[in-house]
């Protein structure tokens, strides 16, 4: 191939290129313009239905209704913003929309892009005031029909009230002239509606209307709620009132304190508002007057809650002094005990100052626990304080009375124990002698030949130890600390030196039976002779563990295992 082909194939390539980015721009431009023109054509078309068919009817309708100087007057306002919308705004617009076409043709987007919105705005702007006059023409020319659908409905509630009321008339008796009275300017407001209609006067129908709407749905509340007023007002109120006060009054006489209910004041003021609700139900006004009997009702019945709470609290309160006085009593009793043993304690046994201050700050406490006792039974008397809150005094005092019973308890135990810990000091005693006497015994009757030095140092031990628990006995007073430290040190010991007598005494019986055994073998093998002599030298030395563990292994040369076998020998 030759350079000149190559050239004209690289231009080719570069045409192809040019070509496809020409196409590709023209296809956006002509794509972004045929969107502009059909939004054009859309606010265009919302333009021209500004001025629709049903503004030009309606104001039609209504310029055939003028038979007064109050809908000339309207028509005229009417008319004029309709030629100032159709004769100003439009020809306006119009032009507006001429002038994106324009900059559309010209492919003037920016420009185009920028105005389009604020003209839109205006089109609509425009629409909304058509729209808005349609509306307020309506009022007028949809007047007849509309308020004659809800005059009709309000027509069909107000029968049924009607008949409501004349079938029960005798729950209506208080207030039964004043709802006769409303039903008279309920039929002259029906009138007023009919004379209103039949003379084309707009401009006061729909004030009627909604009087009429407000006089029903009054009095159809009046009728649906006043039996349930009159009924509380005048029956369940006041019996819960004479039922309260008749408790009140039996609950005071019986000793309790209620003046902290605020009782008379209360009923004093639900009277008031109850002869307010009533004086407000002849003129025919229910504001809030359920809820206010409901309230008052709801306050006399948590009244019950009140006295029941101070009937237990009464209950209470004299089971809690009657502990109360029991307690203080018995712990003045073991205080009064304990102080005429004290001397005899603190002559027998070391007390510590600490030990002796706790007693007398018991004492104290308790004398305190008694003037509050007092001081609330006191107040008991003079019945100005409810129980509710006199229990919860005794509670309290429960609570403090319960940790000096406590720590008497704690006290009284601990000084208890000083006597349990030298009787049991001299119980111990007795034992530990017996523990040195029946090892002393046993080392004598095994007749051993050598007794270990190890036992007679334990034992000397062991004896210097019990004589300090004489010591410490015949001490006036016992250091119960100090004493129960020799007993634990003189029975630590004790034993240990019964151990040791116990642990000799098996040892040299094993190695005197190993030995005694082992005579068999020694005429017919000189090795185990030759061991024997050397356990029973070490025997008669008193070294009865190495005796022992000589014989057991001579013993081994000729009878594998014999340790378990002279074991169960022994044991039998």
């Amino acid at each position: 191939m030759g350079k000149t082909t190559l050239i004209f194939i690289l231009c080719g390539i570069i045409l192809i290129g040019v070509a496809a980015i020409a196409g590709t721009l023209f296809l956006i431009h002509h794509k972004k313009k045929e969107s502009r023109k059909k939004e054009i054509e859309r606010l265009e078309t919302e333009k021209n239905m500004i001025i629709s068919p049903e503004i030009l009817s309606e104001l039609s309708q209504v310029e055939a209704l003028i038979n007064n100087s109050y809908l000339a007057k309207k028509f005229k306002d009417w008319n004029k913003r309709f030629n100032d919308i159709r004769d100003n705004e439009l020809p306006k617009l119009t032009d507006k929309i001429l002038e994106l076409e324009v900059l559309l043709e010209n492919n003037n987007f920016k420009e185009l892009d920028f105005l389009y919105p604020k003209y839109e705005l205006e089109v609509y702007y425009s629409k909304t005031k058509i729209d808005y006059l349609v509306e307020e023409i309506r009022e007028i020319t949809l007047s007849e029909q509309r308020n004659r659908e809800v005059i009709t409905r309000l027509k069909t509630i107000y029968r049924e009230i009607i008949n409501k009321y004349n079938a029960s008339k005798n729950d209506y008796k208080e207030i039964g002239s004043s709802i006769e009275l409303q039903f008279e300017n309920i039929d002259k407001l029906l009138a007023a509606f009919e004379s209103a209609m039949d003379k084309k006067e707009y401009e006061n129908i729909g004030k009627i209307v909604k009087g009429v709407s407000n006089l029903v749905q009054n009095i159809k509340m009046v009728i649906e709620e006043s039996p349930t007023i009159i009924f509380m007002g005048k029956v369940v109120i006041p019996k819960k009132i004479n039922e309260t006060r008749n408790v009140y009054k039996k609950m005071t006489k019986d000793g309790y304190n209620l003046e902290y209910l605020n009782i008379d004041y209360n009923i004093e003021e639900i009277n008031k508002k109850l002869n307010d609700i009533i004086d407000r139900l002849k003129v025919l006004n229910l504001e809030d007057s359920i809820f206010e009997l409901k309230t008052m009702l709801s306050y006399l019945e948590s009244l019950y809650t009140d006295f029941s709470k101070e009937k237990t609290s009464k209950k209470l309160y004299e089971q809690n002094i009657f502990i109360i006085n029991e307690k203080i009593s018995r712990m003045f009793r073991l205080i009064k005990n304990l102080y005429a043993e004290l001397n005899d304690i603190k002559s027998s046994y070391d007390l510590s100052d600490d030990e002796l201050k706790l007693v007398e700050g018991i004492r104290k406490e308790l004398v305190g626990l008694r003037d509050e006792y007092k001081i609330l039974s006191d107040r008991t008397q003079t019945k100005i304080i409810p129980y509710s809150k006199l229990n919860g005094s005794c509670e309290n005092l429960l609570i403090k009375i319960t940790t000096v019973e406590d720590n008497l308890e704690m006290t009284l135990r601990n000084l208890g124990s000083l006597k349990e810990d030298e009787i049991r000091a001299r119980e111990q005693l007795i034992e530990l002698r017996e523990i040195l006497k029946s090892s002393k015994h046993k080392i004598r009757d095994y007749k051993l030949p050598m007794i270990p030095k190890k036992y007679y140092i334990e034992l000397e031990e062991a004896g210097d130890a019990v004589e300090e628990i004489i010591k410490e006995l015949d001490k006036k007073p016992i250091s119960i600390k100090t004493l129960n430290t020799r007993v634990d040190t003189a029975r630590d010991l004790a034993l240990k030196l019964y151990n040791t007598c116990n642990e000799t005494y098996k040892t040299a019986s094993m190695a005197e039976l190993s030995i005694v055994y082992g005579n068999r073998y020694r005429s017919s093998n000189k090795e185990v002779d030759a061991g024997l002599v050397k356990a029973e030298r070490e025997f008669y030395k008193g070294n009865y563990k190495d005796s022992l563990e000589i014989a057991i292994n001579t013993l081994n040369i000729v009878e594998p295992g014999i340790h378990k076998k002279l074991l169960g020998v022994y044991q039998d």
